[in-house]
């Protein structure tokens, strides 16, 4: 068995949809709207096969606060292949503006990584 996708409720998916290509190379399929529900989707894919799906409904917004931990999905992961692509990512990702809440470092578990908010607040783990 393998995970399929992962699926994010978005305020806006145009931004969602060019930090990824921009940052990790997804490549996005073309966008779904189903006019009756007001829902629009992206699905990017990965070079490894994995897939994530952005999902934006008007009447869906953000109960908790951008970037904070919670119970439920924390982080995914996203391998960039060597220590010093996740150094010249994470630097590339703070130059454009984007929050950086975890320094690279290798952690406790042996991951070399660091972690940055997406536009939405999702932690993204950018590991070797």
């Amino acid at each position: 068995m393998k995970i399929e996708h992962l699926a994010i409720w978005v305020s806006d998916l145009e931004a969602s949809k060019a930090f990824y290509t921009t940052y990790f190379q997804a490549r996005p399929g073309e966008k779904y709207v189903n006019p009756p529900k007001k829902f629009t989707s992206y699905f990017l894919s990965f070079e490894s096969g994995a897939r994530l799906e952005l999902m934006h409904r008007p009447d869906i917004s953000r109960i908790l606060d951008a970037g904070k931990e919670a119970l439920g999905l924390t982080h995914f992961a996203i391998s960039v292949g060597a220590k010093t692509k996740v150094d010249d990512l994470t630097e590339k990702l703070r130059k454009d503006g984007h929050t950086i809440v975890g320094e690279p470092r290798t952690t406790g578990d042996g991951y070399y990584e660091s972690v940055v908010l997406d536009p939405e607040g999702n932690r993204i783990e950018i590991t070797e």
